[in-house]
């Protein structure tokens, strides 16, 4: 009697571990199918019935693909971009790294503390130097650090000039793929060896008396900056909002400003790119040395012959952790732009786009991450020409999930209902179900990728990206959002 009271409840548990496996197996299925309802449901909506739409989903912990819809075809990204430059500055770089800028001298100092000779500014691809984003950062911050130690040595007076040298990095600030009408804007500004003040300017307009009236400049800060102003700015209808462009080069100190500021707004402040900002950095230290004292006798001027010169003080930014977090949270192109030259530098000793490509691509074969159907052409995801697939995008999100990197980086992502681009976002997530994203917008582009904890606690990994749509990305957005909500909920 006891052998078939064995066997019965062996087949008993046996019976019970088959119905709650066809059971799991159910519950997966029918939340796999409400995920693809759910795509299709957006693929056939008005606004992406004639657009390209991609979903892929990745089970980390599984090691295998759980969701798919033209998930190898090539899209513009945006600036999911940077999830590719911050996870390879975290791995080549690390958490702890610090770019430095350093300050020298060239000549002697007499006994009257007179420096015969140039200080000269070494940047390093710094791109908080004089951000007025930390309190540590802000030009006067940096600048009186500078001048301290430059009175340490008993410089008094500097019978020479302030020069820089930005040739850690290449004189192309700007990416060969950016918009004309990208370049001249905040966010637009590209990366130099010696970037300053996150290489923008603010312009300040007053509005008109009435909509369609001449709205003035009042004035540009930070004060100082070589900047000629061409300005066809007017008044639009209250609360309208910023609607100028900025037009203008790195290396030309022209800004032509298009556009309108909102009706009864006085110092309405319009973020612009900065005319050649490691002349900007030199000039406005010049003017700082004279305010306090030190007089200055010459003019700011490039100087690529500081190896001879004696060190006066490295200044060392924050920490690589802080600079990619912000990278991320806030879709910073300029911070992104500069990870990737350092990245080129650090491998192959000249900071270029070109090279942090392939510093990039490099990390990806070896980590035996295929990239068919990829390809880089900047670190922020601002170029219209970057393409990848949405699996290929899972499939990097998934290494990372598996390496020394991955709680670094994860942190550097927002966090739905939280942080960053993603605060406003998935409102009804449930609450035992954790989302970091990263998302990309730009004209007929919309695409979001990151992380999801799902209510099992299990770890996925997704990527979802639309293009050639014809309507605000706002109308596109309900759609994706319906779409990762289906991805949070799969069991």
């Amino acid at each position: 009697m006891k052998k078939y009271t064995i066997i019965n409840r062996v087949a008993q548990v046996a019976f019970l571990i088959s119905y709650l496996s066809l059971q799991l197996s159910a519950s997966y299925a029918q939340s796999t199918v409400k995920l693809d309802q759910a795509v299709r449901e957006a693929q056939s909506s008005v606004q992406l019935s004639h657009a390209s739409l991609s979903v892929c989903v990745y089970n980390v912990a599984k090691g295998r693909n759980v969701y798919s819809y033209e998930a190898q075809k090539s899209l513009v990204p945006a600036s999911v971009s940077k999830i590719l430059t911050t996870a390879v500055g975290f791995e080549n770089l690390g958490p702890s790294f610090r770019f430095k800028t350093t300050l020298k001298y060239t000549g002697k100092i007499d006994n009257n503390g007179v420096l015969h000779g140039d200080i000269i500014i070494v940047g390093g691809g710094d791109p908080v130097l004089g951000s007025y984003r930390y309190k540590q950062t802000t030009p006067d911050s940096v600048f009186a650090a500078w001048h301290r130690a430059i009175r340490a040595l008993g410089i008094k007076s500097i019978d020479g000039r302030v020069c820089y040298d930005a040739s850690i990095f290449d004189d192309r600030a700007h990416n060969d793929s950016w918009q004309w009408g990208d370049i001249g804007n905040y966010y637009g500004c590209g990366a130099t060896g010696l970037n300053f003040h996150e290489n923008m300017f603010f312009a300040y307009f007053n509005a008109g008396a009435k909509p369609g009236s001449a709205a003035a400049l009042d004035h540009t800060a930070p004060a100082g900056l070589r900047i000629h102003s061409q300005n066809n700015v007017t008044t639009g209808p209250a609360n309208s909002g910023d609607n100028v462009t900025i037009y203008g080069d790195a290396a030309s100190s022209i800004r032509l400003y298009e556009g309108t500021v909102p009706l009864g707004k006085r110092n309405f402040s319009v973020r612009g790119a900065m005319p050649n900002p490691p002349e900007s950095c030199a000039s406005l230290f010049t003017a700082y040395l004279k305010s306090k004292g030190t007089n200055v006798s010459g003019s700011p001027a490039r100087n690529l012959r500081h190896a001879d010169g004696k060190e006066i003080i490295d200044y060392l930014s924050n920490t690589y952790y802080v600079i990619a977090q912000y990278t991320n949270l806030t879709s910073n192109n300029l911070y992104a732009e500069s990870i990737l030259k350092y990245l080129g530098y650090k491998q192959y000793k000249k900071g270029s786009s070109e090279n942090g490509i392939k510093a990039i691509m490099s990390y990806c074969s070896e980590a035996g991450i295929g990239t068919d159907g990829v390809m880089i052409f900047d670190g922020c995801g601002l170029s219209r020409q970057n393409r990848v697939t949405c699996d290929f995008v899972c499939r990097f999100l998934k290494h990372v999930a598996q390496s020394r990197i991955y709680s670094d980086f994860s942190k550097s992502l927002a966090k739905v209902g939280e942080s960053g681009t993603a605060k406003n976002l998935l409102p009804k997530l449930p609450a035992n179900i954790a989302m970091k994203i990263k998302s990309g917008t730009m004209d007929g582009v919309k695409s979001y990728a990151g992380y999801i904890t799902n209510s099992k606690g299990d770890l996925l990994c997704f990527s979802i990206i639309a293009n050639n749509f014809t309507c605000p990305a706002s109308q596109v957005q309900p759609h994706l959002e319906k779409i990762m909500m289906q991805m949070a909920l799969l069991q």
